[in-house]
């Protein structure tokens, strides 16, 4: 296994700007309302109305359009009277200096993990073929426990959409999983035969296939198209997209985090 592990989605969190432009991890304060409703958590997207702060719609895109990512509040408790610095805004707090720290430099480039559902945490897989691609946002509701967004992008729906969220710039290799395999039957078809997958694991769709070569791994162009849990060490079929040629020892590679950054028409400081 890979290390570290990503349990579950994150929301947007902001490592540098594209273009090689110097990162100083710039915020912006933007005001929320006295006693505003909903609660906002940290790396989830914010949006204006009326002047204030507020969570948008998801998920993001280009009607959802957003002004940054949040990253914490303060505001004067209304019971002890003492300035509070919060991981997430809580929602319905009867304070009238409740201010969001926003990360809004429309260049910000994000990484976050893909899940197989909108609105689920079960960890997905970016796919080479996605680099330079559009991926849609999830709809998940951030944790008061940790007060982390969570929030993810969903590699499998509408990836090429117009209209979506986000821009895939890169793969993260650091959190990537490779399952070794052996070929069995089904070259030059959707459906391999592999054996010595480990009984148990999952491979979500997006997941690549790879041929082991002596000096490393040989893309197929081919990723995993229906998502399988392996019920098999010795005789699993897999379906993957296209019709690859593949032979001799296989790798699976599930990449569940990817470097994006907000599309040009969903970033209010890039629509005129």
């Amino acid at each position: 296994m890979a290390y570290p592990t990503v349990a579950a989605p994150y929301g947007y969190k902001p490592v540098n700007l594209i273009g090689g432009q110097p990162y100083a991890g710039s915020t912006r304060n933007l005001p929320i309302a006295y006693n505003q409703s909903g609660a906002i958590f940290y790396g989830d997207p914010v949006t204006i109305s009326s002047g204030f702060a507020v969570l948008p719609t998801t998920p993001v895109n280009s009607t959802n359009t957003i002004v940054g990512y949040f990253a914490g509040c303060y505001y004067t408790n209304p019971t002890t009277k003492q300035r509070l610095y919060s991981q997430y805004y809580p929602g319905s707090v009867t304070a009238g200096d409740i201010t969001a720290i926003v990360v809004d430099d429309p260049d910000v480039v994000l990484k976050a993990a893909a899940t197989t559902t909108a609105g689920g945490t079960t960890i997905g897989s970016y796919s080479l073929l996605l680099v330079g691609q559009n991926v849609v946002g999830g709809t998940q509701t951030g944790s008061t426990s940790n007060g982390d967004s969570s929030l993810s992008t969903v590699p499998t729906s509408s990836a090429g959409a117009s209209t979506a969220g986000f821009r895939v710039l890169n793969l993260v290799p650091d959190t990537q999983i490779t399952y070794g395999a052996t070929y069995v039957s089904g070259s030059g078809s959707a459906n391999i035969v592999l054996s010595g997958l480990l009984v148990g694991t999952f491979l979500p769709v997006g997941t690549d296939l790879f041929i082991v070569q002596s000096n490393g791994l040989q893309f197929t162009g081919s990723t995993v198209a229906t998502a399988v849990t392996v019920s098999s060490a010795t005789s699993q079929t897999v379906v993957v997209t296209g019709t690859p040629t593949v032979s001799g020892t296989v790798a699976f590679v599930q990449t569940p985090e990817a470097l994006l950054k907000t599309n040009f028409g969903v970033h209010r400081y890039n629509i005129a």
